[in-house]
């Protein structure tokens, strides 16, 4: 009996599918990460969620130097979505390094830390103090953020996408990833540019400009007017934008935007995405992280696939070709 209960574990062992994730240089344990200002720096969430059990932790952006954010109303609930002009509200990257990131060191989860700049110079400066700190896995260039001042440049020219990615890799042994914004022309020309600059993988999406207004009083919510829109109304835009960047680059995906179930994480692995992260869900479902942990092995076997990599860019296109 002893010996049919050991061979009964080992065949559930071997047919456990492979929830290993490589986004370029990054290894991640599974594909299962939590998104940058939806998290905190985590330990909010320490009594709430197993982080050693997460694929990754993105904590809240950081800049070079501290920043008071935008005035209020800085976040504002809206129909299937939440907008919010935070401004990157943060006391700056040597706070950051001091306070924080040893904390998130400690877990088995890689930290990612999220960085922005007004200059290349900034991203540079940031990346290099960064590389010798202990305690980044890799980093994540927000340069998608619609609620600061040229927060979206760098994500919506190009050249000035392909030079910073380039400049950072350049100075920098982590692993770099690239967060597009969803506010361009072409989502697919904007992949390109990351791709070319060496980023190890692209992050998509951002949060979509939007606005709400009270009419009683003719006046916007958001203190900043505009803000960034995220939950699920912008799934289906987000579901688009890794399906574009499939088919233009190579590298690795992360797919954001809109994701609150294990369908909806399944849909971006299909679409091209090798991981996700967890964004909005967080505030009004803080386990939903360990809730898609939980189920995700049985939906790759019921997909018949080994691993995440058998299930990713699996989408067929109406000719059923494979997505290319």
């Amino acid at each position: 009996m002893v010996a049919e209960n050991r061979v009964a574990e080992n065949t559930v062992a071997e047919n456990t599918p492979d929830l290993n994730v490589a986004l370029g240089r990054l290894a991640l344990p599974n594909p299962i990460m939590v998104a940058s200002g939806t998290f905190g720096y985590a330990r909010e969430m320490e009594h709430i969620v197993d982080l050693n059990r997460l694929g990754g932790i993105v904590p809240k952006t950081v800049t070079f130097e501290p920043r008071i954010g935008n005035a209020p109303w800085r976040t504002v609930e809206t129909t299937a979505g939440l907008l919010n002009s935070i401004g990157l509200d943060n006391d700056g990257l040597e706070s950051f390094i001091a306070h924080h990131l040893p904390y998130l060191a400690q877990w088995d989860a890689p930290a990612v830390v999220s960085i922005a700049g007004a200059t290349e110079q900034e991203f540079v400066a940031m990346a290099r103090r960064l590389a010798e700190a202990p305690g980044a896995a890799a980093l994540e260039l927000n340069i998608s953020c619609p609620n600061v001042s040229g927060g979206v440049d760098f994500g919506a020219n190009p050249e000035m996408c392909r030079s910073l990615v380039a400049a950072v890799r350049g100075v920098c042994e982590l692993p770099v990833l690239a967060k597009l914004t969803p506010n361009v022309t072409s989502i697919a020309v904007m992949a390109r540019a990351a791709a070319d600059g060496g980023a190890d993988a692209i992050c998509l999406i951002n949060t979509v400009l939007g606005m709400a207004v009270d009419w009683r009083a003719k006046r916007p919510l958001l203190g900043n007017i505009v803000g960034g829109l995220s939950g699920p109304a912008i799934k289906p835009i987000a579901l688009r934008c890794v399906y574009q960047a499939a088919c233009a680059v190579d590298i690795p995906l992360v797919g954001i935007g809109g994701i609150s179930s294990l369908d909806d994480v399944m849909e971006f692995f299909v679409a091209g995405a090798s991981a996700v992260q967890i964004g909005a869900a967080n505030y009004y479902d803080p386990k939903i992280s360990m809730k898609i942990l939980d189920t995700l092995p049985a939906a790759l076997q019921q997909a018949g696939a080994a691993s995440v990599a058998e299930v990713t860019r699996s989408l067929q296109t109406p000719d059923m070709l494979p997505l290319a």
